[in-house]
């Protein structure tokens, strides 16, 4: 289903209320995630943080806490890299219904070597894709209890480049850790549309929207003690920076409007504003390689065969 953008002006610093409503982050404790998960508290909302460390999450709800008054925030444990540990995190949740996931967990390594994880996969697709795959499935019966819920994946720019290859998904042939990242979102990416299809086809009241945040610097972004630490050096080396790109406060913008916008429509990919990279969040049409809905099935089956669970509905 696809739609247009709002009329009304979407400002980032006045959201809509949005008391009664549940909404995960994964890796809501550091980065990108913190913001969409901060912004989302300011609203009234009861929000999860999903972390695989516990003692990170404490610190992003202390954080919270002290710029949100009266945040509704709290943690469970997740660990994406571990498929068999998925299946308590519904549970943990306790609610009767989620209105949306936020997919933003993700794992990025700068250099070989190839690392995988405990179920053998290669580290970054694992996580950022298989991870989220095979939790998506277990989360739909929450999310299908929700009036109109969402599923929100955090994808990336460096994914606009990159072509997957549906007969090497693990990274085993010639290995290059920023290939292997920039594949394992665009994988995420694919599975966001895809499971969008899916569920218009059945005519299902969840939507899936695919989102980026554009150039999202450390150095541009607000300090966040001791989530986030920003040194004066760092900010005046950054400066020239920011006529391009723009902090992780603001790459959160395009994920907390897709989970709040009543006029963003699943199937859609939004991102910044000002040539992706930076600014307010809008609509994009959806990139080419993106459209290929053959390679999307075929990813589909793969991730089901190397999860063994099924998102569709």
């Amino acid at each position: 289903m696809t739609g247009t953008p709002s009329a009304a002006p979407w400002d980032v610093h006045r959201l809509p209320r949005a008391e009664g409503r549940v909404f995960l982050v994964t890796g809501g404790n550091a980065g990108i995630g913190y913001f969409i998960a901060e912004q989302l508290a300011a609203t009234g909302a009861t929000v999860v943080l999903g972390s695989r460390d516990p003692g990170r999450a404490e610190a992003a709800l202390t954080s919270i806490r002290s710029r949100v008054h009266g945040a509704a925030v709290r943690a469970v444990r997740l660990d994406l890299a571990d498929l068999s540990s998925l299946g308590a995190v519904a549970d943990s949740l306790d609610v009767e219904a989620l209105d949306a996931v936020v997919h933003n967990a993700g794992v990025a390594l700068d250099h070989p070597p190839r690392r995988e994880t405990p179920d053998g996969h290669e580290l970054m697709f694992g996580t950022n894709h298989l991870g989220h795959f095979a939790l998506t499935g277990l989360l739909l019966p929450l999310l299908a209890a929700a009036p109109a819920a969402r599923v929100v994946t955090v994808g990336s720019f460096a994914a606009k480049t990159e072509r997957l290859d549906l007969d090497d998904l693990p990274s085993r042939r010639d290995y290059r850790a920023a290939r292997a990242y920039g594949r394992s979102k665009l994988a995420q990416m694919y599975f966001g549309l895809e499971l969008d299809r899916r569920l218009r086809d059945v005519g299902s009241p969840v939507g899936s929207v695919v989102v980026h945040p554009g150039g999202a610097l450390d150095a541009l972004t607000p300090a966040r003690p001791p989530v986030h630490a920003r040194g004066l050096g760092a900010r005046l080396g950054a400066a020239p920076a920011a006529l391009l790109v723009q902090g992780k406060h603001a790459g959160a913008w395009p994920a907390v409007r897709a989970v709040l916008d009543p006029a963003v429509r699943g199937g859609q990919l939004w991102g910044p504003r000002r040539f992706g990279l930076r600014g307010a969040p809008r609509q994009e049409e959806v990139w080419s390689h993106l459209a290929d809905t053959a390679v999307a099935a075929g990813l589909w089956d793969a991730s089901r065969d190397l999860t063994g669970v099924d998102p569709g509905p």
